[in-house]
């Protein structure tokens, strides 16, 4: 069945964006960093395994692919503080020692501070690194608009829509796409291109998107978002 030009056909609960207007569109790769991606960084201190977070490198180095190949324009956005914790709250600094390990973010780890600016656990994993032209948001929480220019450099690209993966699906990419949503913002969440810690979390973030017709967009697999792509004859 050949897709229609300029939407995701198959996206759930509607062919996405939903006016058909594809090639305005950003990748935005959520916080797909060495401390949510790595043994010994931050997400291991919470008590969660990164295989979750690692099986799906693959399958956004392909959509990553493919965004470069439709030229569309490509964020990726880092959590993290800085170093004197200014800009940390005193109830996320105790919230994020509320785990078996006692440690959270600015504590010491093999990679540095967990979550702070500069230190090595802060950078993105060297499979999904940005290349050259690619957007790089350093947010201070977990949605990627609050604190951070992000709107204004969407504004400036004229972007209408986002399609978003990444880490954590229930934490910082459901509240992006919320953000994105109360902005205008059409967004398309790629199940198989965001992880959480608990498989339950996942599906249950990737469930909340479909109420209400779209509530807060839509969602879609990986080869559906690449065959739309393909459609529109940019890759």
């Amino acid at each position: 069945m050949r897709l229609p030009t300029g939407q995701v056909g198959n996206a759930i609960p509607y062919a996405w964006p939903h006016d058909g207007s594809l090639p305005r569109t950003a990748l935005v790769v959520i916080d797909m960093q060495r401390d949510f991606c790595e043994e010994g960084g931050y997400l291991t201190h919470q008590g969660y395994s990164v295989k979750p977070m690692r099986s799906i490198i693959p399958n956004i180095r392909s959509l990553l692919d493919s965004a470069y190949r439709a030229k569309l324009p490509v964020i990726h956005t880092r959590e993290g503080h800085l170093p004197d914790l200014s800009d940390l709250s005193s109830r996320e600094e105790f919230r994020s020692r509320n785990n078996p390990s006692g440690k959270g973010i600015g504590d010491a780890g093999p990679m540095g501070r967990f979550l702070i600016r500069g230190e090595p656990g802060h950078d993105t994993i060297s499979e999904l690194y940005p290349r050259e032209g690619d957007i790089v948001i350093d947010k201070p929480g977990k949605g990627a608009f609050t604190g951070t220019d992000l709107k204004e450099v969407l504004e400036r690209k004229g972007i209408k829509n986002l399609i978003i993966c990444g880490v954590t699906t229930d934490v910082c990419v459901h509240t992006t796409m919320r953000e994105a949503n109360d902005r205008g913002y059409d967004c398309l969440l790629v199940e198989d291109c965001c992880a959480a810690g608990e498989k339950k979390l996942h599906e249950a973030a990737v469930e909340m998107v479909h109420g209400e017709g779209g509530i807060f967009g839509a969602t879609a697999t990986l080869n559906d978002v690449q065959r739309a792509l393909v459609s529109l004859r940019v890759v």
